[in-house]
């Protein structure tokens, strides 16, 4: 039997039984398309998450923090991972190490991580938050990705930036109108010559403070979406930005918590962390290792890359696993099918096998056949699995843009997800087809024959 006669037997008995091939062929359609969505969704995170490392250059970004023994329990810096360093209680992380770390090769820039709790007013709406303060050259960097208006110009310039999330909190749901307004912060000092007149007793009672309040009014220069991971300066705790002049001036407590407490050696306050911006990831080693021996701790994402990218890989796993449960639910319906269309076609096979038909010619039609289903269920199953993930992805953006958040494509389609998807399916079915291909083959003719 030629090969052509082979397809042409194949589809013929195809169309015969459309009812039933429509059928076998939606389970498999319906199984690859979960496979291709929960496939697509896990590469879709993973570009995502790729994504948002290299465009906030945090690959190339070091976190130095004092080294030595762990921060008391309770302290916030105690959550950070950190490489272990030899304990040296006389080093301080203060102006002077800030210094000498931005002096080391392959280093652009280091800043301290400085900020400090404010009450925030804006268009009569006030929240208690913490006022992170930045160099001007970190907040012009593209990892602040400033999409209304601009960054301070100078460190000296009068100014701030604020996250877009902390105007939507304040009833603000257009951010371009924000730019060009002002913006209040109300700090707590101490008041040393209310001090100085006060006695122990009436602190301790509360009957009188020390502490004075102090408001500071600010333009909004710019506002930025909050990038998934904080680039260099993280607005999740913050919202607002704020040049070092302009925050040298501001009267404030000289400790933010009662935690800097243990930090302070020899009656100075060191910073609880410094970033340092590399100029390549290249040269994260050289300056790890020079500032492991001035006496800190660091700690860098690069090196948790890798184990983020080994936790995606198992999650595609175990999302092609759930996927695949509704393929071998498929596969079933493929051997049923087979199987029956055996039954029914019994004494066809006897009249084909009578008239010169090998064994060999038999299986290849069931084989034809089987596999014509998978090929059409495949290539449907793709189109599903990707207009449903369209469709998904804008339900949620549409409910996430509600909230203030941007637009995110959860799925990505790399074309080899359609090819392997098709090829799979195609192996699939021809595997299912082997048991029916093999027990046609097997039919006797003189047996077919006298079947009614």
């Amino acid at each position: 039997m030629r090969f052509a006669d082979a397809v042409e037997f194949a589809l013929g008995s195809l169309r015969k039984r459309r009812l039933r091939t429509f059928l076998t062929a939606s389970g498999v359609m319906i199984g690859i398309g979960a496979l291709v969505s929960m496939i697509s969704f896990g590469k879709g995170m993973q570009k995502n998450v790729t994504d948002a490392f290299k465009a906030s250059d945090l690959l190339s970004t070091l976190v130095v923090m004092p080294g030595g023994a762990e921060p008391p329990a309770g302290d916030p810096d105690r959550q950070r991972p950190r490489a272990k360093v030899p304990a040296r209680p006389d080093v301080v992380l203060d102006d002077q190490a800030v210094a000498a770390i931005a002096k080391i090769p392959g280093v652009l820039r280091a800043y301290p991580d400085i900020s400090f709790p404010a009450m925030v007013g804006y268009e009569g709406a006030e929240e208690l938050r913490l006022i992170q303060v930045v160099p001007a050259a970190v907040a012009a960097s593209r990892s602040m990705k400033i999409t209304w208006g601009r960054a301070y110009a100078s460190d000296e310039e009068a100014g701030v930036v604020v996250s877009r999330s902390l105007l939507r909190r304040m009833g603000t749901s257009d951010p371009a109108s924000a730019v060009g307004k002002t913006i209040r912060i109300t700090s707590v000092s101490v008041d040393l010559g209310r001090l100085a007149t006060l006695d122990l007793g009436s602190i301790l009672s509360g009957t009188a403070s020390p502490l004075a309040q102090e408001s500071y009014d600010f333009p909004i220069l710019g506002v930025t979406d909050v990038a998934p991971f904080g680039g260099e300066a993280n607005l999740t705790e913050s919202g607002v930005l704020i040049p070092p002049g302009p925050a040298g001036r501001i009267k404030r407590l000289p400790i933010t918590s009662i935690w800097d407490l243990f930090r302070m050696k020899g009656g100075r306050l060191g910073y609880s962390a410094v970033t340092v911006k590399l100029g390549s990831l290249g040269d994260l080693g050289a300056v790890r290792s020079k500032v492991h021996d001035m006496g800190y701790a660091t700690f860098a994402l690069a090196d948790q890359f890798d184990e983020i990218t080994r936790a995606f890989y198992v999650m595609d796993m175990v999302l092609a696993a759930v996927g695949m449960i509704a393929i071998i639910v498929a596969a079933l319906g493929i051997v049923n099918t087979m199987v029956m269309s055996i039954l029914e076609r019994f004494r066809e096979i006897g009249i084909m096998k009578a008239v010169g038909a090998g064994d060999r010619d038999i299986r290849r039609i069931f084989f034809f056949e089987s596999g014509a289903i998978g090929f059409a269920g495949g290539a449907a199953g793709c189109v599903l699995g990707w207009v449903t993930s369209l469709v998904i992805n804008r339900v949620v953006n549409f409910y996430l843009a509600r909230q203030g958040m941007p637009f995110v494509n959860y799925f990505a389609f790399p074309f080899w997800i359609f090819l392997g998807a098709v090829g799979f399916s195609l192996l699939v079915s021809l595997v299912s087809g082997i048991y029916p291909a093999r027990r046609a083959s097997r039919v006797d003719p003189v047996v077919a024959l006298r079947h009614d």
